[in-house]
């Protein structure tokens, strides 16, 4: 059997859940996971329904089918085949504990992407790139010749035919054209102590100020740096007891794991866009293991 989801987002109104599970009865479908979110503030409706096909249906022809249900609830939709990996271009500079996660989490088969290819500005990280059969792509950036940068790194995107842009601790600040162009496809991993500490050792100023949580926050990239709809945080408790490198040591280790489960989200097209924010939906137990598999 065919095994895919459907992804939707409308208004909120009456009879849209059973619209929609009448239509996949229909066509030969068995739902195995389902979740659905009214944001009672705009009045907005979300939902995601995972699916077996019985008939072989391809997504072309469930979501052709479907248009007209779309169309009288208004409807923005999209039918997944979930065997099918996303395509991820990772973009690193010289912190690579991000990157070295993503490669083996792939690797072992726990996050449902593929990497098609990693662009950094620096050299460092060619040698374990090109190990793991990834094309590699230097492209160097500086404040004279960034929109050429940018549209080298656009043609990696195109000629790969990647759905997803990761900034595994990248850089440089990306221009406000490829921010909107690549709007709710771009992923970018930092520390959470922005804006308290900014700049060089942010962890350096943590531990001088004496915090006493260390977190991270992996969101959607926009013009306002920083400041995209979030998709995931963690945090890890740190004591006085600790060394600065101790701090660094427990946040690459918080930004790797939040960084994963945010691209594992949207990769298994869990994440919604609402306005300035996001609506995630968590994975049951009885398909968190299927899905973490590809």
């Amino acid at each position: 059997m065919t095994k895919h989801c459907l992804t939707v987002a409308c208004e909120s109104r009456r009879g849209i859940v059973a619209a929609i599970a009448i239509f996949l009865a229909e066509h030969g479908c068995n739902i195995t996971d389902s979740s659905q979110y009214d944001d009672m503030e705009t009045g907005n409706f979300f939902m995601r329904i995972s699916f077996s096909s019985e008939t072989g249906a391809t997504q072309e022809q469930l979501a052709t089918a479907f248009e007209t249900i779309a169309e009288e609830f208004g409807m923005r939709f999209a039918f997944h085949d979930l065997a099918v990996k996303m395509k991820v271009v990772i973009m690193v500079s010289r912190f690579g504990h991000c990157l070295n996660d993503l490669l083996y989490r792939v690797r072992i088969g726990a996050l449902p992407i593929e990497i098609v290819a990693v662009v950094s500005n620096h050299m460092e990280y060619q040698k374990v790139v090109v190990n793991n059969d990834i094309p590699f792509h230097c492209i160097k950036v500086t404040k004279d010749n960034k929109p050429q940068a940018e549209a080298a790194i656009m043609q990696v995107v195109e000629d790969s035919g990647a759905e997803l842009i990761v900034l595994a601790r990248y850089m440089q600040i990306l221009s406000d054209e490829m921010c909107q162009k690549m709007s709710g496809r771009i992923i970018n991993i930092h520390h959470s102590f922005l804006p308290s500490f900014k700049g060089a050792n942010p962890y350096k100023q943590a531990y001088a100020r004496g915090v006493k949580l260390i977190g991270a926050t992996s969101h959607y990239v926009t013009a306002d740096l920083d400041e995209g709809p979030i998709i995931e945080q963690d945090i890890v408790r740190v004591t006085h007891a600790q060394s600065p490198e101790d701090y660094v040591s427990l946040g690459r280790d918080v930004e790797s794991q939040v960084l994963a489960r945010a691209i594992h989200a949207h990769a298994n097209h869990r994440v919604f866009l609402d306005g300035n924010k996001t609506v995630v939906f968590q994975a049951s137990p009885g398909s968190y293991s299927s899905e973490r598999m590809g």
